[in-house]
């Protein structure tokens, strides 16, 4: 006796295989609304082997395409799927498009309609921490050979539809139907005996806020930056905003592919998350860090003063200039960020005569930073995290030999030179000096619903612990220096009323490469805090990328979005008034504008000369053979008059890089660091 298998095998040729596409799980912000929904659209689908007598040039005249174009297709298909399995030659349609194929299917042997599950957004917002879903290709499906993807199957490519693929894809099932000698669908093969259902993928339950999420959006509009959020007591994600963003309903529907390319070629990178994937100078953030070592170990007390006459004095070069001149006990140095005091404390610990030299003190520095989450991933649920930077001798000594000293490296003490986080890393910093010394990993996913089966959250339940030398009340003579900066210091501009903020600015300096020579740009604008001091229940790190110091645009942002978090609204027209000012400044960076300018009239440009070639054309004469009789007189005979096209540029290129490049560590080196 044959097992089913093979009988379905051997009568494969009479049965019609349909994979029927489950719903995606459905991903909740922490009030329980939904953040994205599924929908049903449908793919045109064909089976080449199948396509004999197809009316083309009708299929083509539907979907806006020439003969030429369905040819492709086609050999695109075979070569990747071969003729005799189905494979998607139009994916989600529009309605109307669904209507006009739907009443002429008849017309199209070998093609059919099938449903798919696509997302929706309702909000419009979350691009960078949602993700988009999309068909796998050749690539993906060798990547991932034993997971049973086929193609025309769509998979999660980025943000959470990614990094939780497996728990939001749920279970394909198939349904099996009769074919007649024509390929027509009869009915369904052995009355659905051997057919599958699909079960539907599991919710997540998330710790975002739409509202915060929708605000910060909002703010960072016509601005390059990002905008992070952390419930300090949970390390769950608030808002995680990356400027700019897109609509993620333009990555779904029948516009996908003209969205995706025309995302892909902005200037100013939209695809890129980044609150993950860049790594930036944290500039004056940085004290908090170098403060809290430095009262550890001991080199300064709370009640130390140092005095700046407008630069640093320990190096003999002048570097770093101070904002203030004055004498500065340590509240008031991270009250208004002086520089000098800051590189006073770095340059005795690394001076510490129990270490023997700066690489061993450099090592002791790094293993308290490290604590801190500084200088490698911290495993947020998330794709494309980087691991920031906290350099090692061995760097130095490539640079200035076997013997090098502290002065050598003093920008790092200002969080300049060759230190990097990422903006994840540096909200959480904000979030362990707000627990005084222990964080939970920063993520998006609270809960699954059915229970995390495959453990995907236990990281997120261990709660992970500074520098055990660290002490309480160190950590409170920090925050007694934050909330200086906000009652009267470098963010007094930001202070929200009645609320406790306790904060640190950063002006960083940046540089980007401009006809291959490297140039300083504006700086960048940083700010960390959280709130309320007693109790935290945010910590919040802002970049606004050469937008001007920390108090100009990243500290007004991060208390609006601190405000709305804690009173669940801005109060006083004042202060509404503000946020409106800041949410309709822009602030896009002067090199990306240039970038921008310049892409928008290459568009032009190309637009016109494909305009003019295709009236110019010849006929193709090979096209015109498959054409139906009543089609071939339409095809014009004649070039129609040409539209005229600016001439090539033929001068010299400008080499413009992403103003968020860096310039290499030498070059940074020799510049004027300031914080």
């Amino acid at each position: 006796m044959f097992s089913p298998k093979y009988k379905i095998a051997a009568e494969s040729n009479a049965i019609f295989r349909k994979v029927v596409y489950p719903d995606r799980g459905i991903i909740f912000d922490r009030k329980k609304r939904s953040l994205l929904q599924n929908t049903v659209m449908f793919d045109l689908v064909v089976t080449p082997s199948e396509t004999k007598g197809t009316d083309t040039v009708g299929l083509c005249s539907l979907l806006g395409i020439d003969t030429s174009e369905y040819r492709k297709r086609m050999k695109e298909i075979i070569f990747k799927n071969t003729s005799v399995r189905p494979s998607v030659f139009e994916p989600l349609l529009s309605d109307e498009m669904y209507a006009r194929l739907n009443e002429n299917m008849y017309r199209f042997p070998g093609f059919i309609l099938s449903e798919r599950k696509a997302r929706t957004y309702p909000y419009n917002i979350g691009a960078s921490v949602l993700g988009y879903i999309a068909e796998v290709d050749t690539s993906f499906l060798r990547r991932h050979k034993e997971e049973g993807y086929e193609m025309g199957d769509y998979a999660g490519m980025t943000g959470l539809e990614r990094t939780y693929e497996k728990v939001l894809m749920g279970q394909r099932g198939v349904q099996r139907f009769i074919k007649d000698n024509k390929s027509r669908i009869q009915g369904p093969y052995e009355n659905g005996a051997y057919d599958t259902a699909a079960i539907a993928g599991k919710n997540l339950y998330t710790s975002l806020d739409i509202d915060l999420q929708q605000l910060g959006e909002k703010l960072m509009q016509n601005k390059v930056g990002s905008i992070v959020a952390i419930d300090p007591r949970t390390g769950g994600i608030l808002c995680m905003v990356s400027a700019p963003t897109y609509n993620p309903n333009y990555l779904t529907g029948s516009q996908r592919r003209k969205h995706f390319s025309e995302l892909l070629l902005d200037p100013r990178l939209p695809f890129n998350n980044r609150a993950l994937g860049n790594k930036y100078s944290p500039g004056s953030t940085f004290k908090t860090v170098s403060g809290i070592i430095g009262l550890t170990e001991g080199v300064i007390t709370e009640q130390t003063t140092i005095a700046c006459p407008g630069y640093f004095t320990g190096c003999g070069t002048g570097k770093p200039k101070c904002l203030d001149k004055g004498v500065f006990n340590f509240k008031d140095a991270v009250a208004h960020s002086d520089n000098t005091y800051f590189s006073t404390v770095y340059k005795r610990f690394l001076d510490q005569p129990k270490f023997g030299g700066a690489d061993s003190a450099l090592s002791a520095f790094n293993e308290y930073a490290y604590t801190f989450g500084l200088g490698h991933r911290l495993g947020v649920d998330l794709p494309s995290e980087k691991n920031g930077n906290l350099p090692v001798s061995k760097y130095y000594r490539k640079i200035f030999g076997p013997k090098w000293y502290s002065c050598n490296i003093i920008s790092n003490a200002i969080g300049q030179g060759e230190v990097q986080t990422t903006m994840i890393q540096l909200a959480n910093v904000m979030a362990i000096i707000a627990n005084k010394g222990w964080y939970y990993t920063p993520h998006v996913v609270d809960s699954i619903d059915g229970g995390d089966e495959l453990h995907l959250l236990d990281a997120f339940k261990e709660k992970h612990f500074t520098d055990k030398r660290i002490p309480d009340s160190i950590f409170d003579a920090v925050q007694d220096g934050m909330q200086a900066v906000v009652e009267y210091g470098t963010a007094a501009g930001s202070k929200i009323p009645g609320i406790i903020m306790c904060g640190k600015t950063g002006t960083v300096e940046n540089y980007a490469k401009v006809n291959g020579k490297v140039e300083k740009q504006q700086d960048h604008s940083f700010f960390g805090a959280f709130a309320p001091r007693d109790n935290p229940k945010i910590a919040i790190a802002v970049i606004c990328e050469n937008a001007g110091q920390g108090a100009w645009a990243a500290a007004p942002i991060a208390s609006f979005i601190v405000e709305k978090y804690l009173r669940d609204s801005i109060a006083g027209p004042e202060r509404k008034a503000k946020m409106e000012e800041f949410a309709n400044k822009n602030l896009i960076p002067y090199l990306m504008r240039v970038a921008m300018a310049k892409r928008d009239s290459i568009k032009q440009a190309r637009e016109l000369q494909s305009l003019q070639k295709k009236v110019e054309e010849p006929v193709d004469t090979a096209a015109e053979e498959e054409l139906a009789p009543e089609i071939k007189n339409t095809v014009p005979q004649q070039a129609q008059p040409t539209v005229p096209v600016p001439k090539k540029d033929t001068s010299k290129k400008k080499n413009i890089r992403n103003l968020a490049a860096l310039t290499t560590d030498e070059e940074k080196r020799k510049k004027n660091i300031k914080a």
